[in-house]
């Protein structure tokens, strides 16, 4: 679905139609141009003289996004449905992440994970971060899916008046009996607003399109619930800094003000459904997400490892650090830097953002927690915690540090590298 998108058009296509996949295929490409006054329709009629799997459907007037959304789920004949916004850009393998759920017939919707390409040591930018890494963690309890989203072709049609769109399909799949699930390993860069008032306008265009999905649907989106908002952003790392601690009361002060002009307009029944631009989210993303790419430091601590040099000597404690060393290595990317320490120490280096590192150390902490791993040829084994600590150095922008406790329960702190 597009509007006046030629900054990010020819991007974002090509981002989907070079994925690598396994579980399915790209059988056609439908891309709606609702009411384009610039290059959009030019750009993609180029691309599909050069790949017949892409076609276009022109809409002469913009009468909202749900209605080019009808149009592209009334052109679809594939059993799965893509549906993504013509301003991110899908890395590669996200939409394979996507497919494989559908496997279990019981899935009908399943959603990506967005990364904003925001500058995060700007207040604005600092806000968007902050509300992605909500979106996350809260989807990650319930699922709430958007920006990327594939679902079975079993809706028709989402009511022509919805803000949300996404939030109105996720409504219908439910009450179909389906059951949603949200991909964290499936990746889109997306832009937040800029400016204030563009942040203003498009938050409160958002909560008023909830309220009117849970007024006409009966359907809440689990980012309504200001408690589950509240666990979510305790352990975040938002306020890990005073300036961070400012800046994220700041970032719930302005969404506060928005959810509350668009209570207001939920009164007043003012509709969202034709919106205006935030025009600071259309700016390129592809250049952005490249640049946005982290180096990420992870220190693995292997507690009492002292202790266990004195009960089973130095050349068992090696030998074991050995094996925890390719457990480490099985479980991260091929060009993935390991270094070990003296001390029971391995430090890995990554070009893994944040999200995807922290994720490898929680499995690679609970994975080994669980194992008994041999020294000096006793079978029974011997328990290995890890803890460890994380830093993801931006190519623009201050260290954020996150840990992970360590694999079992025990009177030693997790560790914090720093």
């Amino acid at each position: 679905m597009a509007y006046n998108e030629e900054a990010n058009i020819a991007k974002a296509v090509e981002a989907i139609l070079n994925q690598r996949l396994v579980w399915g295929e790209i059988a056609e490409m439908v891309i709606v141009a609702s009411g384009c006054t610039d290059r959009t329709a030019e750009i993609v009629e180029s691309i599909a003289h050069q790949d017949p799997r892409v076609r276009m459907i022109v809409q002469e007037h913009r009468v909202g996004k749900a209605s080019a959304i009808n149009l592209f789920v009334s052109a679809a004949r594939c059993p799965v449905l893509l549906m993504v916004s013509a301003d991110v850009i899908v890395k590669d393998g996200t939409i394979d992440a996507l497919l494989q759920h559908f496997r279990d017939p019981a899935v009908g919707m399943v959603g990506a994970h967005p990364i904003p390409v925001n500058d995060e040591t700007t207040f604005l930018g600092h806000t968007v971060h902050v509300l992605w890494r909500l979106h996350d963690r809260l989807a990650r309890m319930s699922p709430k899916l958007g920006e990327v989203v594939a679902f079975r072709n079993v809706v028709p049609s989402i009511p022509s008046d919805t803000a949300v769109d996404e939030i109105s399909i996720q409504a219908l799949i439910t009450q179909l009996g389906y059951r949603l699930v949200y991909e964290p390993d499936a990746v889109v860069y997306n832009r937040g607003p800029q400016t204030v008032k563009d942040f203003l306008r498009q938050r409160r265009r958002i909560y008023a399109g909830h309220l009117r999905v849970h007024h006409q649907q009966g359907y809440e989106a689990s980012t309504m619930s200001v408690r589950r908002i509240g666990r979510a952003l305790i352990g975040s790392g938002s306020f890990a800094t005073p300036r961070a601690a400012c800046w994220t009361v700041g970032a719930i002060g302005l969404e506060a003000a928005a959810r509350g002009l668009g209570r207001y307009d939920h009164m007043r029944h003012r509709s969202h459904h034709v919106w205006e631009t935030a025009v600071t989210t259309k700016r390129p993303v592809a250049g952005a997400a490249s640049a946005n790419n982290q180096q990420t430091v992870m220190v693995f601590n292997i507690v009492d490892f002292h202790q266990l040099q004195l009960e089973h000597g130095l050349r068992a404690a090696r030998q074991l650090m050995q094996r925890i060393v390719h457990h480490i290595e099985m479980g991260l990317e091929p060009d993935a830097a390991v270094s070990v320490q003296r001390n029971g120490t391995i430090v890995v280096m990554t070009a893994n953002d944040r999200e995807e590192a922290e994720r490898a150390a929680h499995r690679i902490v609970a994975e080994l927690g669980q194992k008994r791993l041999p020294v000096n040829g006793k079978r029974a084994g011997v328990p290995v915690n890890l803890a460890c600590g994380i830093i993801a150095f931006s190519q623009s922008g201050q260290a954020l540090a996150e840990s992970i406790p360590v694999s079992v329960a025990t009177e030693t702190q997790p560790m914090m590298a720093g």
